[in-house]
């Protein structure tokens, strides 16, 4: 009976162990790198992986289809993901070249869609044209020990890279080796052909499994339209527009506050996403306060003037640039005229509405920007030419800066005046020499 009863006892307890284990659920996180690697994407990453973390994920699952991308942020996400605990493999749902093939070869595990590719990790600039030595060195040697550490051929791995490489059976001199889906299960470069996530997901061994796919927030919604190239152009003319009228009118104004706006809505994203450098950034905010001292301190618009507008626009062209640090050797000169068109372009259209919102805006009575009454003669208005034009070669002193316009001491009384010269400092002696619509025109006594 005792026998009977522990029997018992022991078919229950494995009973309920089956039952448990059949009712636990695995939790797969998907990572998808639909898009060219770059800074934003090792953001994206490093944000997955805190949020596998969350959930306690017991698989991560990288969806790629890319044609690589920035070697540098290519080579962050494979150290991240070699220094991972949590088991990592990789969907290859068509694509995975270059940088992409790198960070698959990183990861536990490949699988691959039927027509799939992996391979041609060539380190190229942005018109495809191959790298000096020793970027292909560099590459060559991070694809081995990335082999190495995933426990695939190294050699092979060099093959993608280094096209003077010769496999026998596998790989001719002279070609860069790509693989196909079958290919890559040959030579142990991919586990399976297999056609989705949830195959993937099987075949890694998991019955009861959900699936939580990287929802962007937001935020990443609100940088990724702020880093387009039409924002960047709105912004950059506000911020040229806003430079321009604060050096007509010296002051804090709406002027001042719409540029400075713009400027943290250019640069914040740009920063965070890994684009735009601290330096880059630097040489803005120096050239913007070149100008503020020209504007405020310094008479005249000369040498700090000048550098300061040249250092603003090579701060906004550097930031649109995917260098690293000082070295500029991956950035094309085709990347460097795109930066410069969309950056001059800018500049060109906040002329074009500098001008129209002084003309139309400013000095229309429709926006209440100026006087909308007329003062006509009926009602007992008169002009001031006739009293202004005794004044023609009197002489007095600037009451304020006249840059070019401001106003004057005549015989102890002010008047709006407009300087020959682009500038005349305050306290400075002046003689008038014609008038213009109520206003006296001076130049230096």
């Amino acid at each position: 009976m005792r026998i009977k009863l522990l029997l018992s006892a022991i078919f229950l307890t494995i009973s309920i162990f089956a039952f448990s284990s059949e009712g636990d659920t695995s939790t797969v996180y998907v990572f998808a790198i639909d898009e060219e690697i770059g800074p934003p994407v090792v953001r994206k990453m490093n944000n997955a992986f805190e949020e596998a973390k969350k959930v306690n994920a017991d698989l991560f699952l990288i969806h790629m289809n890319t044609y690589g991308g920035l070697v540098v942020s290519a080579d962050t996400i494979r150290s991240r993901i070699i220094k991972e605990d949590i088991p990592i493999v990789v969907f290859i749902d068509n694509n995975a070249a270059s940088a992409g093939a790198l960070i698959s070869i990183a990861c536990d595990s490949i699988y691959m869609v039927p027509g799939a590719n992996i391979g041609a990790a060539t380190v190229v600039n942005q018109t495809a044209e191959a790298m000096p030595d020793k970027y292909q060195s560099y590459m060559r040697s991070t694809m081995r020990s990335t082999a190495e550490v995933s426990g695939r051929n190294p050699q092979i791995a060099e093959a993608m890279v280094d096209e003077d490489i010769y496999i026998k059976d596998i790989s001719d001199s002279g070609k860069v080796l790509t693989f196909t889906t079958s290919e890559a299960i040959a030579n142990n470069f991919c586990e399976a052909e297999l056609n989705s996530l949830d195959e993937v997901a099987q075949r890694y061994g998991f019955k009861n499994y959900v699936i939580i796919k990287q929802e962007l927030k937001t935020t990443d919604h609100i940088i990724g339209w702020l880093i387009s190239p039409y924002i960047h152009g709105l912004l950059i003319m506000i911020i040229m527009g806003g430079i321009y009228f604060e050096m007509q009118s010296p002051g804090f104004g709406v002027p001042s506050l719409a540029a400075i706006t713009a400027a943290i809505m250019y640069f914040a994203p740009l920063y965070i996403e890994g684009l735009a450098e601290n330096w880059e950034i630097i040489i803005f905010v120096i050239g913007i306060l070149l100008i503020l001292l020209e504007v405020f301190l310094i008479p005249g618009f000369g040498i700090a003037g000048v550098a300061g507008i040249i250092m603003v626009t090579v701060g906004l062209i550097l930031s649109l640039l995917y260098n690293v640090a000082l070295d500029f050797s991956q950035v094309t000169y085709t990347a460097i005229m795109e930066a410069v068109f969309v950056v001059m372009i800018a500049v060109m259209g906040s002329i074009v509405l500098t001008f129209f919102a002084v003309k139309h805006v400013f000095y229309s009575s429709k926006y209440g920007m100026s006087l909308a009454n007329e003062m006509k003669s009926a009602k007992g208005f008169t002009s001031t030419e006739k009293d202004l034009s005794i004044m023609i070669n009197k002489e007095g002193t600037a009451a304020t800066i006249l840059r070019p316009s401001g106003r004057v001491y005549i015989d102890g009384v002010k008047y709006d005046a407009i300087c020959k010269q682009s500038y005349i400092d305050k306290g400075v002696e002046i003689r008038i020499i014609d008038f213009v619509n109520g206003q006296l025109i001076v130049e230096l006594k």
